[in-house]
């Protein structure tokens, strides 16, 4: 989970929007097939697999679809748009990134204290960690969250 502690002096600048975003690894054997010839929504823990650091699924909010079809990220034009992204881990740094935007304000490690990164474009979130970054709206459009070791994207580490 992810929560944020607001400073006893001093917090954020107020966003017109905010949203959570949490990416996590799950290591597993592949589902079995049901009589019916589906595979099984059950699936079993591969420790081997966690070991070699090889994730079945690297997903934003514990599934492929949290936030894309299921529940997009929605901002208009000139709103700005603050995101939480946390990473579970357990073993891999996420490198975050929006593509078709940068991050006006980046509160690298959660530090809501030092001023903050102006107008990056990734930024790296270790296992345990998270980041707060803003972003305003500037043209209309889908902005793609995504992790940039980009072969992630097919393993479900997409969101909108």
């Amino acid at each position: 989970g992810l929560i944020y502690v607001q400073p006893e002096e001093g917090d954020l600048p107020p966003v017109d929007k905010e949203y959570y975003v949490m990416q996590s690894e799950f290591y597993h054997e592949p589902p079995e097939k049901l009589d019916n010839g589906r595979l099984s929504p059950e699936v079993e823990f591969s420790y081997p697999n966690g070991l070699r650091e090889e994730p079945s699924v690297v997903v934003f909010n514990g599934h492929e679809a949290a936030v894309t079809r299921d529940k997009p990220l929605k901002a208009r034009i000139d709103e700005t748009v603050r995101i939480f992204f946390g990473n579970a881990g357990p073993n891999l740094t996420s490198s975050f990134h929006i593509i078709g935007s940068n991050f006006t304000n980046l509160y690298r490690d959660g530090d809501v204290i030092s001023p903050p990164g102006r107008f990056v474009q990734t930024t790296s979130v270790p296992p345990g960690s998270a980041t707060i970054v803003d972003m305003k709206m500037v043209v209309p459009g889908t902005y793609t969250l995504v992790d940039h070791a980009i072969f992630r994207l097919d393993k479900g580490a997409v969101g909108f």
